[in-house]
């Protein structure tokens, strides 16, 4: 048995340039796998709740979560409700028969626009920063993913929050990507620069959480599920399942955080429809109150399954692709050293 230390650090001999290649495969394959769950979900959700014009709901594909408005009532969207589905195997055969296999990847586009740029900053943030303190903690380096995880969060968040509100005020009020500096300035004039980050604070109470928990646990199972089979390096069946598990796990912690976001976006977004200024949504701890007073405890837990079911295999392919991708610029790296030696 090989010791939990033996397999190759993930930044050794690997550029940020590269990570952020393998990070961003890794968006797009995730994404590719992912999102056709999602446009089945919603297609599902329509069914039983047509949603209205101005109604909002969250898209999510496993990577980020995307707030989509309702242009009309009568289904002319991607989100609308085509037939009756018996269940998720039959809408995705319908689905296909009808408007074909293209249409199942129909709410592709704002998953890459801002997922891949996020995750490129989120993953390898993370990487300099867990091999920076590494270095720096010594003795306690095993708490250095879970610091920088929650570090790279921070980072990630804070430089995506703005352009998620810009994106979703380009979708409430139909406006043009030609326009997007008018709504910058707009926003900033009449509610200030602080503006652009509302949302900032939920978005940290639940994705912090959820990023220090999941690095923490993989980094750990990676090395445990090493050590168990005596590998030396990672392999796809070892950064899968650790992958998976981690996400669970931190899934299954952060679901209240996560509901609460979720009822906030929601309500941030209809105002945006009806043109009435957030300023009077509720905080988070309200939001939480009311979903308690309203539902119980358990109110704070709803969605259990479809987010564990959706993060769970969404984490186990963002995070196996990544360390391919890794490990396939790593053996570059070293082909190419050789070559230069040789020579």
């Amino acid at each position: 048995m090989t010791s939990p230390k033996s397999y190759l650090e993930p930044t050794e001999a690997i550029t940020p340039f590269q990570q952020m290649v393998a990070s961003c495969s890794g968006a797009i394959i995730t994404s590719l796998f992912v999102t056709p769950l999602d446009v089945v979900k919603i297609r599902l959700q329509a069914q039983k709740n047509p949603f209205p014009k101005g109604k909002c709901f969250v898209y999510c594909n496993g990577l980020m979560d995307h707030l989509c408005v309702c242009e009309n009532g009568n289904g002319k969207a991607w989100y609308k409700a085509s037939g009756h589905f018996s269940g998720t195997v039959d809408a995705f055969i319908k689905i296909i028969r009808r408007e074909g296999v293209r249409s199942l990847w129909s709410g592709l586009p704002p998953t890459l626009v801002m997922a891949v740029p996020a995750t490129m900053i989120y993953f390898t943030c993370y990487d300099q920063l867990c091999a920076a303190l590494k270095v720096r903690m010594e003795d306690r380096s095993d708490l250095a993913p879970l610091l920088a995880g929650a570090i790279a969060r921070v980072g990630s968040a804070t430089v995506i929050s703005p352009l998620e509100l810009i994106r979703t005020k380009l979708q409430s009020e139909k406006q043009s990507y030609r326009q997007l500096s008018a709504v910058i300035w707009s926003s900033v004039h009449s509610e200030g620069w602080q503006s652009l980050w509302r949302g900032w604070g939920p978005t940290l109470l639940r994705d912090v959480p959820f990023s220090a928990m999941y690095w923490y646990n993989y980094e750990k199972g990676k090395a445990w599920l090493c050590e168990y089979y005596g590998s030396s390096n990672p392999n796809f069946t070892i950064t899968f399942t650790a992958g998976a598990l981690s996400g669970s796990i931190a899934a299954i912690v952060t679901l209240p955080f996560d509901v609460v976001k979720t009822r906030r976006q929601v309500e941030m977004g209809e105002l945006h429809a009806m043109n009435l200024s957030t300023h009077v949504s509720s905080s988070t701890y309200n939001v939480m109150k009311r979903i308690v007073s309203e539902n119980g405890l358990s109110g704070l837990f709803a969605g259990f399954m479809p987010r564990l079911i959706k993060v769970a295999p969404a984490c186990a392919i963002m995070i196996s692709t990544y360390e391919i991708g890794k490990a396939f610029f790593r053996r570059h790296n070293q082909e190419k050293q050789i070559v230069t030696t040789h020579t």
